[in-house]
């Protein structure tokens, strides 16, 4: 027995704990890179930068493979370098050509040499998602004259299918009464694997076992993903994500979404990455905590002058009680910070004895 039209099974991040086996037909996956090239301006070539273990790599292939292209290839052995980065971008001859990153990448070239930033700028659209990314960033990309392309989207929904904020062609957004994302389309994933044999059996769920977050639901014959994140529609219907539902911090009974937080502290001079975590604390229930990462040879700003910043543009609730300052924040997938991770090693800094 076997799953129809089944492509392939890939693994999730693990963002939640342990990651989900999610399985993806090759109707989805064509669908995702069809209507990717239709919202680009048509098909091109691309330049992997990502690892194929995760949908953001696998999808530079399928769009490839659509294309009829080859992608150029970024060498995985070596460290993630303009110089290389620029090396790889070289050797496209494509009429348009494309690159998908995360935003840790992106800062990297545009922090790094000047080639890093040249050869940003070469591509028709470079697309950045797997995380959130800061709006200064993203600024000070666009001002440099690179086309960024924002995305949204998880394994669940083949890859990207939103685009600063627009849906990609039949794919359908909602946010519930909740805040959280719910959405449709052709590029809705099978369903997931509980176990080794599933694909044996013929067999996939809609949700994980036990599981609250991310599920599949049928709604008047729609089939929709209840996703991990939660969001908004402005006046324009672009959709805007706040941040995920299980990192909300619950401080004195009022609930904090930590990427708000973490945009404001990382349009404050020397400062290059910041993590909002929840850290236990007996009297407010969690206490708010910046983990901070410096610009080399800068200094950060005092807790005082940090909270001061925060409250002017969020609130008194949204200001850190504490700052930890690394010299990297943890990592996980394809670049994504690891907020587990971070909250561990902020509790441990804090209170050596935790």
């Amino acid at each position: 027995m076997c799953v129809d039209g089944l492509a392939l099974t890939v693994a999730t991040s693990g963002s939640t704990g342990r990651p989900r086996e999610v399985a993806l037909s090759t109707e989805a996956l064509r669908a995702s890179a069809a209507t990717s090239a239709q919202r680009l301006g048509g098909h091109g070539g691309w330049l992997l930068a990502l690892p194929l273990r995760h949908i953001a790599g696998i999808q530079v292939l399928v769009r490839s493979i659509l294309a009829g292209t080859s992608p150029a290839v970024l060498p995985r052995a070596e460290p993630f370098t303009a110089a290389a980065f620029a090396d790889a971008a070289a050797t496209l001859r494509a009429t348009r050509c494309y690159t998908s990153l995360v935003p840790t990448q992106l800062h990297r070239l545009l922090t790094g040499e000047a080639l890093g930033t040249d050869a940003l700028r070469a591509f028709d659209a470079v697309l950045v998602g797997g995380a959130s990314c800061p709006p200064s960033l993203l600024e000070r990309a666009r001002a440099s004259g690179i086309r960024v392309v924002t995305t949204y989207g998880m394994t669940e929904t083949a890859g990207g299918c939103v685009y600063d904020g627009v849906p990609l062609d039949g794919t359908r957004v909602e946010v519930d009464d909740s805040g959280r994302i719910r959405l449709t389309g052709p590029t809705l994933a099978s369903g997931y694997l509980i176990d080794d044999d599933a694909l044996a059996r013929g067999e996939l769920r809609d949700a994980i076992p036990g599981d609250e977050g991310t599920a599949f639901e049928s709604r008047a014959g729609v089939r929709w993903l209840r996703g991990p994140d939660l969001g908004s529609l402005d006046r324009d219907g672009r959709l805007v994500v706040s941040g995920r539902a299980d990192d909300v911090i619950v401080t004195g009974g009022v609930k904090v979404a930590p990427e708000p937080i973490e945009s404001i502290l990382a349009e404050v001079a020397g400062i290059q990455e910041a993590c909002v975590v929840g850290i236990a604390d007996p009297l407010w229930g969690e206490r708010v905590v910046a983990v901070l990462v410096p610009q080399p040879g800068a200094a950060i700003p005092g807790l005082d002058d940090l909270r001061r910043h925060v409250t002017e543009h969020l609130g008194a609730a949204h200001a850190p009680s504490d700052v930890v300052v690394l010299d990297a924040l943890p990592t996980r997938g394809p670049g994504k910070v690891d907020r587990q991770a971070t909250a561990t090693v902020a509790a441990e800094r804090l209170d050596p004895t935790h």
